[in-house]
């Protein structure tokens, strides 16, 4: 199973690469499978890549969803 984890641009770098917020890590990703990314654009990262482009609210409630996830595991859910 491959799992691809919605990330937001922070800076953008030289030679097709950008840092991304992986839930409060910072992580360098390449971005030459994608074109006309901006800082704050969400991407589906995979391996280091940056897949494709995420509209914004497609990508918080994702990230809505992992978190949820993460707290019903740790059995702090409501």
């Amino acid at each position: 199973m491959c799992l691809a984890i919605p990330a937001r641009i922070e800076q953008l770098l030289a030679g097709d690469s950008a840092i991304v917020n992986l839930g409060g890590v910072k992580k360098e990703i390449s971005l030459a499978l994608v074109e006309d990314v901006a800082i704050g654009d969400y991407v589906i990262v995979h391996v280091g890549y940056a897949l494709q482009k995420l509209d914004p609210d497609e990508a918080e409630r994702t990230l809505a969803l992992f978190a949820e996830m993460d707290d019903f595991q740790r059995g702090t859910s409501a």
